[in-house]
C-alpha cells in the first residue's frame, strides 16, 4: 500500500470542514494512520514550501499556512497519491471540478483548502516535516 502526506490548510479548518473533509477520504478508501492538528511555526513552513523559496509568492504561503492551526495527516491506500489528487480538484477552485474537495469548499487559489503531495519523494519528504515513525500507526 502506498501513503501521503494531506493537510487540511487554516481556512479548512476555520470554517469547520475537517469532519467533512476526513469523510470524504474515508468514504474513497484511504486509510488515515496518522493525524493531528497543530500550528505551523515559520521553520516547519520554510521546509514545506522548501521549493518555492525565491518564488514571489513564498512569504505569501508561509504567512498563510502558519495563520492558523493546520489538520496533518498520513493516508494510506492503493494510488492513494493520485487518487488523492484527483479527489483534491485542481489547485485554482474556479477550475476545481464540482464533487471534489476544492471545487466544493475552497473559494480562492490562495485558500484551497487542502494540500496533498503531489509525488511519492514529496510524500516521503511531507512525511517526515509532520510525524515520527512512532506516530504513524500500522
Amino acid at each position: 500500500m502506498e501513503r501521503t502526506f494531506c493537510m487540511i490548510k487554516p481556512e479548512g479548518v476555520q470554517r469547520g470542514l475537517i469532519g467533512a473533509i476526513l469523510n470524504r477520504l474515508e468514504n474513497k478508501g484511504y486509510r488515515i494512520v496518522a493525524l493531528k492538528m497543530l500550528k505551523m511555526t515559520r521553520e516547519m513552513a520554510a521546509k514545506h514550501y522548501a521549493e518555492h523559496q525565491g518564488k514571489p509568492f513564498y512569504e505569501e504561503l508561509i504567512n498563510h499556512i502558519t495563520s492558523g492551526p493546520v489538520v496533518a495527516m498520513v493516508l494510506e491506500g492503493k494510488d492513494v497519491i493520485t487518487g488523492l489528487r484527483k479527489l483534491m480538484g485542481a489547485t485554482n477552485p474556479i477550475e476545481a471540478e464540482p464533487g471534489t474537495i476544492r471545487g466544493d469548499y475552497a473559494t480562492e487559489i490562495g485558500e484551497n483548502v487542502i494540500h496533498g503531495a503531489d509525488s511519492a519523494s514529496s510524500a516521503s519528504r511531507e512525511i517526515d516535516i509532520y510525524f515520527t515513525q512512532e506516530e504513524i500507526g500500522e
